[in-house]
């Protein structure tokens, strides 16, 4: 079976979240299941572009509105990442250093994916499956289907993964010329409360449509930021697929990144290596638990609670805790993180930004990692947690109430809380610190358990397959 994924994102030529995560390790592992997997995304100016070498597979043109363009397709030599990985160009449109955030995003990216239709129009043959991922890629249903020139490619079966149903790609129908001329009696299916919504049209015009886990999509029927009677409408053709991890990027035993390598064996000694090294790097003290935040510093992750959530449990817990934050995002949180972390020095530390390699060595010498997201549609970070013997302390919400059991429970590993609140927050913290960290000899088979979880992507791998075959 071959299958196209389309993305905005893919690791580790340009992420910015999730999805840049799970489109970069999907594909491989479909085509280690026998399948021929391969992904399109735009051709940003990263590093990862300049330092790989590429061959060009495709030029054409065609126009957004009015305004005529010409794109190049290359595809990456190698296969460097276990599968086809092709850039589409754009000169003037795509090829800038970031993902996002600018201020003709939605022409960049209705260009994107006129320009990746037209390309798949001139192939001497069909694929199997086109896999769109996010609003980025949701109008490429509608324009199959409905746009006279790619009318020829809507036998092929379409399938919409949304990894965050918060963004839709809103557009106002006075840039509803952007989109190559089609049946104008289809306009509804663009249309959703008076704006063009792409997410909306690819949950409508989609074959299959999937979450990254089944609680989010059920939680999409009553929170889905405006589409919720949508969900409601479609729920027949829509299902959640837990994400899954690449165990071979994730792996105590090999991380490049590590102070110290270690196995479910060798956990104790591993993990005391890797948190002094951290609380060597930030003046941390190791004998403490060490608490830790990796993400986003905005409100979809409830990072705007955590300045007084931390300030709360050192005080409550008289200094029993340390606390190491890593993340950027909201400069009025960053801020506060930033004052906390001079009036409790020695206990709370931050790293403002993002480091790949600080990351890895989080997972591996913290003992817990909050997670007290507003919206989470899967969520990975608890799943690295948990192959690094970390304990995830979570909301119960989306995917993290799929993958973490409360500790409450004979079969528990985690703690789970459910509010976004600085009072559960520091209640949670306490429980960590009582019934994990005050109990040794408990905390190392609970840590034991943790690294034995299999979430890996060969099940997930498994079930997109099932999915696409059910379309045939």
């Amino acid at each position: 079976m071959e299958i196209i994924h389309i993305s905005a994102e893919c690791y580790p030529v340009a992420k910015a979240g999730g999805l840049g995560d799970v489109v970069g390790a999907l594909p491989k592992y479909q085509n280690k299941l026998g399948h021929v997997a391969k992904v399109v995304m735009p051709m940003y100016r990263t590093k990862f572009l300049y330092n790989n070498a590429w061959e060009l597979v495709h030029e054409g043109s065609q126009y957004i509105g009015t305004k005529w363009f010409h794109y190049s397709v290359i595809k990456e030599k190698t296969n460097k990442l276990g599968f086809d990985l092709y850039l589409v160009d754009i000169n003037g449109l795509l090829d800038r250093e970031k993902i996002y955030g600018y201020d003709d995003d939605s022409e960049r990216f209705t260009a994107f994916q006129i320009a990746v239709c037209d390309w798949l129009s001139k192939w001497q043959h069909l694929p199997d499956i086109i896999h769109v991922h996010d609003h980025h890629a949701g109008l490429i249903p509608f324009m199959i289907k409905f746009c006279y020139a790619f009318r020829h490619l809507s036998q092929i079966p379409t399938v919409l993964t949304i990894h965050n149903g918060q963004y839709q790609g809103w557009m106002d129908w006075n840039k509803a010329h952007y989109i190559p001329a089609y049946d104008s009696w289809k306009w509804g299916m663009l249309d959703w409360k008076k704006n063009i919504n792409p997410l909306a049209s690819a949950v409508r015009c989609a074959w299959k449509v999937n979450t990254v886990s089944q609680s989010y999509m059920d939680e999409l029927r009553y929170a889905a930021n405006g589409l919720e009677d949508l969900f409601e409408y479609e729920k027949g053709k829509c299902s959640g697929i837990l994400n899954g991890i690449d165990n071979e990027v994730w792996d105590p035993e090999t991380d490049e990144y590590l102070a110290k390598h270690f196995s479910v064996e060798t956990l104790e000694k591993g993990k005391r290596k890797n948190k002094k090294e951290i609380c060597k790097q930030f003046d941390l003290d190791v004998e403490k638990p060490l608490f830790t935040f990796i993400g986003r510093l905005v409100g979809e992750k409830a990072a705007d609670i955590l300045p007084e959530a931390i300030s709360s449990s050192v005080y409550q817990h008289q200094g029993n805790c340390n606390f190491l934050i890593l993340g950027s995002g909201d400069p009025v949180v960053e801020g506060q993180l930033e004052s906390v972390k001079q009036q409790l020095n020695g206990y709370v530390s931050t790293y403002i930004g993002y480091s790949e390699s600080l990351s890895h060595l989080m997972y591996a010498g913290a003992d817990f990692l909050l997670m007290p997201s507003r919206v989470e549609p899967c969520g990975l970070n608890q799943m690295y947690a948990l192959r690094y013997g970390t304990a995830p302390i979570v909301r119960s919400t989306g995917g993290l109430k799929d993958t973490v059991i409360d500790i409450g429970d004979p079969q528990g590993f985690g703690i789970r809380f459910n509010e976004a609140s600085v009072w559960d927050v520091t209640y949670s913290v306490g429980r960590a610190i009582d019934l994990y960290y005050n109990r040794k000899e408990q905390f190392q088979q609970i840590r034991e358990f943790m690294m034995k979880i299999d979430h890996s992507w060969e099940s997930s791998a498994e079930e997109y397959i099932k999915l696409y075959q059910s379309l045939k």
